[in-house]
């Protein structure tokens, strides 16, 4: 397993300060990313369990979710591609499935990442990522969703619907899909992954939190 550090940025020395001072510092996140190649989720097993990390590719370098807040600039907009599921906005905020995109636009590029796990030793040699639930700004959305260079979506965070909430990946794999987010705000989206070793279903949870910039 990697070995994690964590990195302390302007926003995370602003929450030690307000901690030496005695207030209430759980609105702050110990590092922002918003450029470069993350895999936000990212699973590990460590023997006995799987868990849930950030991985930050460019620095190599493992944070816990809940240490990091990802930024999604207003750079981040696009024309809407017109897939259905992406509503009737004429733009919405993209991380795009390609690096090259990502780069240019100065935004993050989000992966999926299953390569740290072994082949062999989870039943099928697949683990299953599922959208538990998402919010924005405190309240259910629908102005989530994850999809492919082809238009299929891999997930989507409209309640009215139980599909596109689930999606099994081989392990030993790097997968790349199109983050989109509809409206500006602040996202709090948690995901699962779930995998069989031995017969038994083992399983981690994790919250994301997700700025998206006007």
């Amino acid at each position: 397993m990697r070995t994690r550090r964590r990195l302390l940025t302007v926003t995370g020395i602003a929450a030690a300060a307000f901690a030496t001072a005695g207030l209430n510092t759980s609105a702050f996140a110990a590092t922002t990313l918003g450029s470069g190649h993350v895999d936000v989720l990212d699973a590990e097993w460590d023997g006995a369990d799987l868990h849930l990390h950030v991985h930050d590719e460019e620095n190599a370098t493992e944070y816990e979710p809940a240490d990091v807040t990802l930024s999604v600039p207003a750079a981040a907009r696009v024309a809407n591609p017109g897939l259905g599921f992406l509503g009737s906005g004429s733009r919405i905020w993209l991380l795009p499935d390609t690096e090259a995109e990502a780069d240019a636009a100065g935004v993050l590029f989000p992966g999926i990442s299953t390569e740290h796990l072994a082949t062999g030793l989870f039943a099928n040699n697949t683990v299953t990522y599922r959208l538990v639930s998402a919010t924005r700004n405190g309240a259910a959305t629908d102005d989530f969703s994850v999809y492919d260079s082809s238009g299929t979506r891999w997930y989507d965070s409209n309640p009215n619907t139980a599909n596109f909430k689930s999606r099994s990946f081989g392990v030993g794999t790097h997968n790349h899909g199109n983050w989109a987010f509809e409206e500006a705000g602040t996202y709090q989206l948690t995901f699962r992954v779930q995998g069989t070793v031995g017969g038994v279903t083992e399983s981690a949870t994790e919250t994301y939190t997700v700025v998206v910039s006007s």
